[in-house]
């Protein structure tokens, strides 16, 4: 009688992992597609934000031979806020 008992148990312990084990399987795969899907507009995100920063450094040296005071008031709001 234990022996059934036992062998019971752990087939319900096999079953809660087996769908587990198939729950994880979608939930990995649901979020794989959907950074897929996102990965392109990081790319493109990152590539603007590239830009820009290249735009800014282009317009600090710029601003350097110059000395125009409103290109450097807003250079300012380019700056990198320190972390606190």
């Amino acid at each position: 009688m234990k022996n059934d008992l036992t062998t019971t148990f752990l087939n319900f312990v096999l079953a809660a992992l087996v769908i587990l084990g198939v729950l994880f399987a979608v939930l990995s795969m649901k979020r794989t597609r959907d950074f897929r899907a996102v990965t392109p507009f990081a790319m493109q995100a990152n590539t603007k934000a590239m830009m820009m920063q290249s735009l800014v450094s282009d317009v600090t040296a710029y601003n350097a031979q110059v000395k125009n005071p409103e290109i450097a008031r807003l250079l300012q709001s380019f700056q990198p806020k320190p972390a606190h």
